[in-house]
């Protein structure tokens, strides 16, 4: 393990030099990982372990989406490729990794392959941590470890055939075999971390849920949406609204914040966007913080996880959904993105021939 100064904060973590693949290899050796799932994080943890030398299998019903995805990615029926019942009963890992509902929807199937000595993998903490509603209780003879790559699965991949890797937290709920750490340990390798950071099932889904409706998407969506009203109503053209709003941001200055870090921002930057920005962070900070407090008692009460489980699980959900989305994809804002992108593309493509 390595000691690794995170902004004047001591914190352990395990990169591969600890922890090498050769080491993952050998110590999941006699293991067969049945990943369950071939959706969002499925692919992405299945191929990397598979290239990475792991005895990996993926159970799937057969004739989904999912499936044809499947084998479009080589994995091959009654060899690699299973229902998910054959998978998890030739498994001594199983990823869970189906989407929260589907994880409840499936647990009662599931259980019963998890005999003795198994591992049960998450790279989610809801299941577990929400069990009053999941109804997901693990018996007490099996490992029940957790792996959380820091992005989708799409990036997890991206990076890896490039030969990075996506940081992830790692987590131990409950260690049957005295392996667990271990274990988990070695399936972030095999998945492409690029660094383990440990975290509780708690802990980790607490952050998520607060990040995915705070920051990342919620966020970022809600005042994107409310400085692109503000221009319009002032009079701006929805070309230069959408442009000042979200295209500087997504394809200039986020890829060079997370290359080079916010400070190198403002310091790379005119004297009038920096001045403005430094003197107006402090109003937006002060404005989000009441916010994000309540979104963070709301996660941690499960009052999210219940109005996740309850919407999720209603007939019409797919429906009521698809309505959301029409809305927000027909609105100026993003019908204006959409212009946006297909003239950005058309660019590319002059430049490049």
């Amino acid at each position: 393990m390595a000691t690794i100064n995170f902004g004047g904060v001591p914190e352990t973590v395990i990169t591969r030099d600890e922890f090498p693949l050769d080491k993952a290899l050998d110590f999941l050796k006699d293991d067969t990982i049945a990943v369950i799932g071939y959706g969002v994080q499925g692919p992405g943890q299945a191929l990397n372990m598979r290239d990475n030398g792991f005895h990996v299998i993926v159970g799937q019903r057969e004739g989904t989406p999912s499936w044809e995805r499947a084998l479009k990615d080589g994995w091959v029926p009654g060899e690699s490729l299973f229902s998910i019942e054959e998978a998890a009963d030739k498994g001594t890992i199983l990823c869970n990794l189906l989407s929260d509902a589907g994880q409840i929807a499936l647990w009662p199937t599931l259980q019963k392959y998890l005999t003795p000595g198994k591992t049960l993998y998450f790279s989610h903490g809801f299941g577990i941590t929400f069990n009053d509603q999941t109804g997901i209780v693990p018996a007490k003879d099996i490992d029940v470890i957790l792996v959380a790559p820091k992005g989708s699965g799409t990036s997890l991949r991206r990076l890896f055939v490039a030969g990075g890797g996506l940081n992830s937290s790692f987590a131990v709920f409950q260690d049957a075999t005295g392996k667990a750490w271990e274990k988990a340990i070695a399936m972030g390798i095999g998945v492409g971390s690029g660094y383990l950071f440990e975290t509780d099932f708690k802990k980790e889904v607490y952050s998520d849920l607060t990040g995915e409706r705070g920051v990342l998407m919620g966020a970022l969506a809600g005042i994107i949406e409310a400085q692109y009203q503000v221009l319009r109503q002032r009079g701006h053209s929805p070309s230069e609204a959408f442009n000042e709003t979200v295209e500087e941001l997504t394809q200039s200055l986020v890829p060079l914040v997370g290359e080079n870090g916010m400070d190198w921002m403002f310091a790379n930057c005119s004297v009038t966007a920096q001045r403005g920005a430094l003197d107006w962070k402090g109003k937006f900070r002060d404005a989000t913080l009441p916010v994000l407090n309540e979104l963070y008692d709301s996660v941690a009460s499960g009052e999210e996880a219940r109005r996740t489980i309850e919407r999720g699980s209603t007939p019409n959900y797919r429906k009521e959904l698809e309505a959301e989305l029409k809305e927000v994809r027909e609105s100026e804002l993003w019908a204006t993105g959409a212009t946006v992108r297909e003239l950005r593309s058309r660019s590319t493509a002059s430049v490049e021939a």
